[in-house]
């Protein structure tokens, strides 16, 4: 009886342990999430336009003026995947979300092989770009 007391004991203390030892520290937590922050900050843009559709297709003609080429795009979704072959894959998913009842949500995710890409570089020249497509269209009208 004693025995079964001191070994339930000692592998409460053990297992106690352990999981203190995996947890986290509250640094790092915060850490993770600035950078996620940060990261989205660099990912996203808004734009002052109702139209959902016109924005999909001006994303659409961004990236293959930037060298993609679009492997799928969903209207309904708002979604566009595109590849960029140049002696390295280089891909990139935008979704176009509507945000509010005059504005839309542009988000950019790009990936270097499998790794995503946390240089802001390629984001603010795609980001540049669809500006400059959305304005023109913007005059045609």
């Amino acid at each position: 009886m004693k025995t079964i007391r001191f070994a339930t004991l000692w592998g409460s203390a053990f297992l106690l342990l352990i999981i203190c030892a995996c947890a986290p520290s509250t640094r790092q937590v915060l850490e993770t999430q600035e950078s996620e922050v940060r990261l989205r900050s660099i990912q996203s843009r808004v734009f002052d336009t109702p139209d959902q559709n016109r924005t999909m297709r001006a994303v659409i003609a961004t990236l293959q003026d930037l060298g993609f080429v679009v492997d799928k795009a969903n209207a309904s979704l708002g979604l566009v995947s595109a590849t960029k072959l140049s002696g390295y894959v280089l891909k990139m998913t935008v979704s176009v979300r509507p945000r509010g009842e005059s504005q839309v949500l542009v988000r950019a995710n790009a990936q270097y092989n499998i790794q995503a890409i946390e240089d802001p570089e390629p984001y603010q020249r795609f980001f540049a770009a669809l500006s400059q497509s959305m304005f023109l269209a913007a005059q045609q009208m």
